[in-house]
This record gives structure tokens, sequence and C-alpha cells, in this order.
């Protein structure tokens, strides 16, 4: 039997209807017969994330490093597997240290810091140079929200008695706050008196070396990396355990799993880095557990469409479970681009400005019993109010997810499926299909936010491609809902073949 009409929320509820949207692909999600109705929010939202960063990590005891010691050399005369504890003291990095497989890294107040000290200013009318301190040319890429002038491609930051300076492409904009870095005359400008100030530009692109296996990084601060886009201030490999740092003010990415199979990364800090918070590509069965994730894309990275934000993984696989990725200038988390036997389970989502979930063109997920909450209402260059823009959760494209149990909340809009003409993958042409959403609570709230499925003249979605059913709604008024370009009330929706087995209620 269909329910059209409102449902009270303290009942769960257990029905028995196979919804006509179920598709009979051997590979693709099976509904769960065991999955009810929800009437609240997942177990996500009443868990605290917890201590991270140093003060998670457990005192440091090995081979001392001392500040102002060539920390290469300290390494190079251990045998592989020594654990070195860096002082307390702010120790700078003026190239990346090279591991050996097994060593283990720490040092609860420590500091690594990938800048150096601007000195020799000289006053040039209303502001102040210092030459000869930029690198050397060096290939530009990644993309930025000014695509103009593309600021986010130069890896170097300036910081003013501690505080990120933005960077200006020109002379003629250099105001308090700002610096201009002029890379053919080897100078760099401030509007601010930097007398008696500490100024710092970040210079060492990256603190480790990744080519060693099993390696350790505990209890550090890694700050001010002049890292290029896409890659990392903290950069790991095979097997590394990357525990209880705080990752911060980085240009691009605060830290980078490269090939980086069987890597842990669990209850770090990373914020404020220029592009994203932590990548991922190439790594299989990586675990990333209990993480901070916040603040994350300072320099001005695309918003909407370029790696930035709070976590990016690309042709990899995994679990990323409980972490709080909050407030960054781009998609939450964003699978993207032949993933594989992903799982993105009890995370607390909020506030990113782009899409909370985004699964792109990629195979086997599942998304279960997040918070998603609040995100979407980013404003920049290419971004809009439709479900083409995504919103809460986005399925783009893929093959095999199971979206279940999460609290889908007050986001630009609800859940958002796509299906796109995008080519073909590793696993199979990368299409729609195979798509379950079951047991969600999806809260509407925004003018204009709906949930429901989109697709180009090209792609259209085939029959059989996507379940929905068993979710609960709470709507502002019954047009919201999206289905072979129009928008339907919830009698339509359910007309369409969706939600035979859900309940609506007005929010």
């Amino acid at each position: 039997m269909r329910r059209r009409g409102v449902v009270g929320w303290g009942v769960a509820l257990v029905v028995g209807v196979l919804v006509a949207g179920c598709t009979d692909d051997a590979a693709a999600p099976k509904p769960d017969d065991a999955v009810t109705v929800p009437t609240g929010a997942p177990a996500a939202a009443g868990k605290a994330l917890g201590v991270t960063g140093p003060e998670a990590a457990e005192p440091c005891r090995g081979t001392a490093i001392a500040v102002g010691a060539e920390a290469q050399a300290v390494i190079d005369a251990a045998p592989a597997g020594t654990t070195f504890c860096f002082a307390p003291g702010v120790h700078r990095i003026g190239q990346a240290m090279v591991p050996r497989d097994g060593d283990t890294f720490g040092g609860v107040g420590a500091v690594l810091s990938g800048a150096v000290a601007l000195t020799g200013w000289v006053r040039d009318g209303e502001r102040w140079v210092a030459r000869g301190v930029l690198p050397a040319a060096y290939p530009l890429k990644g993309q930025c929200e000014d695509n103009r002038a593309n600021p986010c491609q130069r890896g170097e930051q300036v910081f003013f008695g501690g505080k990120h300076l933005s960077r200006v492409m020109s002379l003629a904009e250099l105001r308090p706050g700002t610096f201009f870095g002029d890379y053919e005359a080897n100078a760099v400008y401030v509007a601010d008196d930097p007398a008696g100030q500490q100024v710092e530009m970040s210079r060492t692109t990256t603190a480790f070396d990744k080519s060693a296996a099993n390696v350790g990084v505990s209890g550090l601060v890694i700050e001010h990396f002049a890292s290029r886009p896409q890659g990392g201030a903290l950069e790991a490999g095979k097997g590394w355990r990357v525990t209880a740092n705080e990752v911060r003010w980085n240009h691009a990415v605060g830290v980078m799993l490269i090939e980086a199979d069987g890597a842990e990364v669990s209850r770090n800090a990373i914020a404020d880095n220029g592009q994203l918070g932590l990548g991922q590509y190439r790594s299989a069965g990586v675990r990333i557990t209990a993480n901070l994730v916040t603040r994350n894309n300072t320099d001005g990275f695309w918003i909407a469409d370029w790696e930035s934000g709070g976590i990016k993984s690309t042709r990899s696989s995994g679990e990323i479970s409980g972490n709080d990725i909050v407030a960054n200038r781009g998609v939450g988390m964003w699978s993207d681009i032949a993933e594989y036997d992903r799982r993105i389970s009890a995370n607390r989502i909020r506030d990113n400005a782009a899409d909370g979930i985004r699964y792109e063109i990629s195979y086997a997920g599942v998304i279960e019993e997040n918070v998603v909450e609040g995100n979407g209402f980013g404003t920049g260059r290419g971004s809009g109010g439709s479900l083409w823009d995504g919103g809460g959760i986005n399925v783009n494209t893929s093959a095999g997810v199971h979206v279940r149990g999460n609290l889908v909340k007050d986001n630009r809009n609800g859940i958002s499926i796509q299906s796109r003409t995008r080519g073909d993958g590793p696993r199979g042409r990368y299409v729609l299909s195979g798509v379950v959403v079951e047991g969600n609570l999806i809260v509407l709230k925004d003018a204009g936010s709906s949930t429901g499925v989109v697709e180009n003249k090209g792609s259209p979605t085939q029959d059989g491609a996507i379940t929905f059913r068993r979710n609960s709604y709470r709507v502002p008024d019954t047009t919201r809902f999206a289905w072979r370009g129009k928008s339907l009330t919830w009698p339509q929706w359910q007309d369409a073949g969706f939600d035979q087995d859900s309940i609506t209620k007005a929010s």
C-alpha cells in the first residue's frame, strides 16, 4: 500500500514493499529489508569527536632531534626503524626529509615549518619590499576561483606576525593584510610595516619524502609549507600511520596520500590549508578516521569544482568514518574518478561551501549514517541552487552506490542523483546504475531546495537504475522532488515509482 499522507514521526516503520525502481543488476547493492523508515538522526549526531592534534598523541621516546639540528643527518646516522623525537620548538625544514622503512617521527611541542624568515626590508613609497627571496620559475597548475589572474597556482605564502596574508596579483591591488610576489623581479611587497614583526614566507614544498613504507608521524605541528596544487605538506606512502598531528596553514593539501595502500590517518587536526585538508590518490584500503578537517581552501581554489575543501579521493578505496568535516570552502567529502569499495560512514559533515558528500564517476560505494547538514550555500564561480549543483549528498554518474541511514538536513538541496555523459573507466563505462537510497531522514528547509534525479540528454536514466525507499522527508511544501526534467509533488514522485513505502511531513 502506498503511503501518501502524513505519518507520525514517533513510530519506526518496517514495510515489506519492493519499489518499482529496483534493479536486477547483480553488481548493484540490493535494498535491505532490515532498513526501517527513520524516526530520528543516526548515532553520529549525538557523538563528539574528542581530542585531535598533538594533545591526543603519546609521549615520544627515541632518538632526539634538537632545534637547529640537521634532521636528515640524524636520520641517516640511525638504523631503519628508529623512532625520532623532535625537541619542542620550531624546526625549519629546508628540504623534504627522507625516512627509511619503519621509521617513526614524533615530538609533542615540536613545530615543523617550511617557511624562511624574510628580512632586509626596504621602504618603497607606501610599501615595503624584500628582494632575492622567491624561488626560480616552476610549472603552474590548479584551477582558481579567480580564473583570470589565477592567484592560487603560486605556492609561496607570507605570514606577518603569524597572520596569513592574502595574495594579490599586482602592486596596484596591494593593501594592508595582503602581499604581492613579483617573480620576474624576484621581490615580495607588503603594505604593512614589517618593523618589529616576524615575517615569514613558505618555501619548502613538503616535510617528508613518501618513498619509504610503514612510516609513523605523530604529535607534530606541520605548518607553512609551500605545497604545490595537489601536493601535500605531509605526503604519506604505503602503510604510513599519520596520527594526532596538527597540519595547518600550508598552501595546497595538508595531508596527501599517494600510492599509500594500507595507510591510516587518525586523530589529526587539519585546518586552514590553502586548497584541501586531505587528499588520497591511487591508495587502496586506507582508513581515515576521527579527524577534524576544517576551514580549508584559504588560498582561493575553485570552490565549486576543483579539489578544494575538506577531503578529496581519486582512484582509491577504503574507509572514511567518524570525522568532523566542517566549514571548508569546497566539497566536504569528495570521491571522484574510479573509486571502488569506498565506505563513507558516521561522519559529521557540516557547513561546507559545496556538496556535503559527492560521489562522482565511481563504483561500489556505501554512504551511511552520516550527519550532512548546512552544506552547499557557498557562492562563487559556477555555483548555483539547482540539483545540478548538488547539495547534501550528490551521486554523479556512478554505479553500485548505497545511500542509507543518513541525516540530510537543511542543505542547499537534499539528495541529488545526476546522470551525465562521462566516458569510460577502468571497471566499465561511467553510468548511473544500481543506486539505492533508503532509510534516510531528509529535511528540506531552504526555498527551492529539492531531492531527486537530473539527467542530460546524452545520458537518460535507465529504467530500474535508481531506488528510493523507506525514507522520511520533512518538507515545507509538496513540490520538492525532481524526475525527467520536471518538478514533482509528493504524490507525483510516488507515481513515478519512488518512495512508495516512505513518509513525508511538513517541516
